[in-house]
This record gives structure tokens, sequence and C-alpha cells, in this order.
């Protein structure tokens, strides 16, 4: 498996999440001006409606920031054991260890991405070859590690 290669998918992929969320910004707060009216109480409603979806809109981009900089600290150098930036491929499916973006295509191979948070990746961290983990009474074993 080619880690570089997926390393440059998820760079690619956060980089369109991050330029999607400051469109979305910019055209929430360009609308945000466009509601000026003398509706009072109204208008007043509507744009601190607009304001809190600008809020969860930014909200939103400061964790994909976060994935950001956490994926430029990782570096495509084969791993011995479950850790950040490592390919693992247990009995269950493939697992690449750096951000939560979802599934992904390398090489034919659907690989999803989790985050060293999420409960799977604590549940394997720090195993080798053939070590077996549960979560959620599923038991796996992991088959190889990139």
């Amino acid at each position: 498996m080619n880690k570089g290669e997926i390393l440059s998918i998820i760079k690619t992929k956060i980089s369109e999440k991050i330029q999607n969320f400051e469109n979305l910004i910019a055209e929430t707060r360009a609308s945000s001006n466009d509601t000026k009216s003398s509706m009072g109480d109204k208008y007043e409603t509507g744009r601190e409606m607009l304001q809190q979806e600008i809020n969860n809109l930014q909200r939103q981009l400061n964790e994909t920031l976060n994935q950001q900089n956490i994926i430029q600290k990782i570096n495509a150098e084969p791993s011995s054991k479950v850790q950040n930036g490592a390919l693992v491929k247990t009995n269950k499916g493939l697992f690449y260890i750096a951000a939560s973006l979802g599934e992904i295509v390398s090489e034919g191979q659907k690989i999803m991405t989790v985050s060293v948070e999420s409960p799977l990746v604590k549940a394997m961290f720090g195993k080798e070859i053939e070590e077996t983990f549960t979560i959620n009474n599923i038991h796996q074993t992991i088959e190889n590690i990139w």
C-alpha cells in the first residue's frame, strides 16, 4: 500500500473542506448584510440566526484546521505498531489513523480514515501484527501494519 498516496488524498480532502467552510462563512456573512430592513425585532432575530450559523461554521472550520495540523505532522514512513499515521489492516477492513474523514479509495481499496481519539483506535493503539482486540463485542485481528 502506498501511504504517500493515501496521505496526499487526505490532505486534498481536508483542504477542500477548509475551502468549503471558508466559502460558506463568506456567503453567510454576505447574506447577513443583505437582510437589513426596517422590520425591527424580525430583523434582529434573523441576524442572530445568521450569526449562530456563522459561529457553527466557524467551529467546524476550526476543527478541520486542527485536523490539518495533525495531518501535517504525519509522514509516510512504515509503522510496526498501531500509532498515528499507521495504515492498519484487520480482518474487518483497512484503517488509516490520522483524522476522521470517512472512507477514501486508494489503489482500488476502501480505507476508513479514523482519528486517534476514536474508540476503535483506542482499542487497537500500540498493538502489533497478529494481536487481537475487541470493540462492541466484535473481535478483530491485526493482519498487517504499514
